[in-house]
């Protein structure tokens, strides 16, 4: 028999998507009643929109406002820059949420929001009235923070692809048409962006596809951070993989973009590439940040984790990557979902005339493609701490890989398909 602790750990290796008790305690009846608006389809949004409806008994009427028509995923999309899969592999429709829970969804933009009235407004014109609001805005980019990428001519040549959809494809065209003998560069912004080890695991998969197509090129990772930020031990050991193709180099803040000749301005050097990948500073998506909800550092939204209702706003909630993280909390699309089934408990037990539960507790697993096959992850399990106020780790639990394997790039690709599914079906 398992205890809870093996259970945790062994449910983050098969890249199963659980809801964990203390997470899903909820009222889970047909009490709850009101209409939630979630703005965002994201990892975060469409999980939370399923599951106010599924947990409900469809008691809470739920209306989903994203601007895309498709949801397009993040995670795995370092495998199209590396040639591995298509965007049709990594491309879903909202059709699940609107046909088996009965979500409205809206193809829209919310311009503002007026939390004393409960409404917001719509691009379109329209105006929402709601009870309670979810706000799953994911990241902007900081570009103020980068000289030379001020004007869209200068980004559609220097890249991010920090958010799937054109730019992951207009990446990948980029490689394929870089000359051998080439230098692909990714700048990388220092800590807290979006998913920790992801721009290690682009270093790897762009290196992997330049090492068998186009060995004479070369792979620069220019990192402001002074270490690898994520799964040290074992990025450091997936680039001695690529010894003599990729360049690790920490300590490389960027100051500047020359966008004409792709060049990299750091304090002691500029870095000329052929495929110049920026990903830069981040913050809170817009709507948060300009909504009038509480920021810290004027970047990342303030919450009440029992909640995650603002703790200034009251009747919003917010998720996923716009929020302040909890101590060693990555931004992941593994956290949101979690946040999303932490938020739906509780809006469904406030909605209700109930408390939310004082013992949230989630899980987040994050895997990392080093070549085509091989994966390395690194798992962890957050719990309320009511002295503090805040989500802390629990210590021993989670983990990291013993090294890169092929089974687990299995359960790679399973896991996608089981939060998919989780979040959209």
């Amino acid at each position: 028999m398992w205890n809870r602790r093996e259970f945790l750990k062994g449910a983050a290796l098969a890249g199963g998507v659980v809801a964990l008790p203390g997470l899903s305690g909820c009222a889970m009846g047909s009490k709850a009643r009101g209409h939630v608006v979630v703005v965002g389809g994201g990892f975060g949004g469409a999980t939370v929109a399923k599951y106010l409806r599924m947990w409900s008994q469809m008691g809470v009427d739920v209306t989903l406002v994203e601007r895309s028509p498709q949801f397009i995923s993040c995670p795995i999309s370092n495998l199209v820059i590396g040639g591995d899969k298509q965007m049709a592999d990594i491309t879903m429709s909202y059709d699940g949420l609107r046909n088996t829970w009965g979500v409205k969804v809206l193809q829209d933009t919310v311009t503002a929001v007026d939390a004393g009235a409960r409404k917001l407004t719509l691009a379109s014109g329209g105006v929402l009235s709601y009870d309670r609001l979810v706000l799953s805005p994911g990241i902007e980019f900081m570009y103020d923070q980068v000289p030379g990428l001020e004007t869209e001519a200068a980004r559609d040549t220097v890249l991010h692809a920090w958010k799937a959809g054109a730019q992951t494809v207009a990446l990948r065209k980029q490689l394929e048409d870089m000359k051998d003998g080439g230098v692909y560069a990714l700048s990388i912004p220092k800590a807290p962006y979006r998913c920790p080890p992801g721009p290690y695991e682009r270093a790897c998969l762009v290196a992997n596809y330049l090492q068998k197509a186009k060995p004479k090129s070369k792979v620069l990772v220019l990192d402001a951070n002074e270490e690898i930020t994520s799964k040290k031990g074992l990025f450091t050991k997936a680039f001695e993989k690529y010894k003599g193709i990729l360049e690790y180099r920490p300590n490389s803040e960027l100051r500047e973009v020359d966008a004409a000749s792709r060049t990299a301005v750091l304090e002691f050097d500029k870095v000329k590439a052929d495929v110049l990948n920026v990903v830069p500073p981040q913050r809170a998506g817009d709507i948060a940040a300009k909504s009038g909800i509480k920021l810290i550092n004027n970047r990342w939204v303030d919450i009440d984790w029992l909640s995650f209702e603002s703790v200034n706003t009251p009747g919003v909630h917010v998720i996923g990557d716009a929020i302040f993280p909890a101590p060693t909390m990555p931004k992941s699309g593994h956290m949101a979902n979690q946040h999303a089934k932490v938020t739906a408990a509780a809006i469904i037990n406030l909605l209700a005339g109930e408390a939310p539960s004082s013992t949230p507790l989630v899980m987040n697993t994050c895997y990392s493609f080093v070549d085509s096959k091989n994966v390395i992850h690194v798992s962890s399990v957050h719990l309320y701490d009511a002295a503090k106020k805040t989500v802390m780790p629990v210590q021993g639990a989670g983990g990291v890989s013993a090294a890169a394997n092929e089974l687990e790039g299995k359960y790679a690709l399973s896991w996608a398909r089981n939060i998919w599914a989780d979040m959209l079906v």
